[in-house]
């Protein structure tokens, strides 16, 4: 077995780095999405809807940030085009969302989404004793599953 620089399985490394990959191009869509929705939301929630996704947008630009280095990290090369975005990515596109039962769906879509990628990357991570990526999956997967909690609230829906 062939150690990286960092002392981690070789082969399972660029794994990872693909997987992380697929989770980088689906958050630049949820990132996309959440631009949209702040710049359009309209209604009588638009005053604490703009600066909740505006949050979420802060948020998810960090995250893209925090994966494409962990993809470095571990040896390989972070997607970084719309196409290899797009060709990726399976979060569900919001286009022209103005109401806000429809912008709120969508996070919830999208972060329903991402949690089912970030929990596998967290078993292969385990899986090969990459505690920097099971930890960076282990944070967000706490985090978005309050998310996800607060927007059901929102929408007056059970988790």
């Amino acid at each position: 077995m062939e150690l990286n620089s960092i002392g981690l399985n070789a082969e399972k490394s660029l794994v990872l780095s693909n997987e992380l990959n697929e989770l980088l191009a689906n958050f630049q869509q949820y990132y996309q999405n959440l631009r949209g929705i702040h710049w359009n939301i309209k209604g009588k929630h638009f005053f604490d809807l703009h600066v909740k996704f505006e949050e979420l947008y802060d948020d998810a630009n960090m995250k893209v940030d925090e994966i494409a280095e962990r993809v470095l990290t571990l040896g390989g090369v972070p997607l970084h085009t719309y196409a290899d975005y797009i060709a990726k990515s399976e979060v569900p596109v919001g286009k022209n969302i103005t109401k806000d039962v429809d912008a709120i769906r969508l996070i919830v879509d999208s972060l329903s989404h991402l949690l089912i990628i970030e929990r596998r990357i967290l078993n292969a991570s385990g899986d090969a004793d990459d505690e920097g990526t099971n930890s960076m999956m282990g944070d967000f997967i706490t985090e978005q599953e309050k998310t996800v909690w607060m927007m059901k609230a929102w929408l007056a829906e059970e988790i």
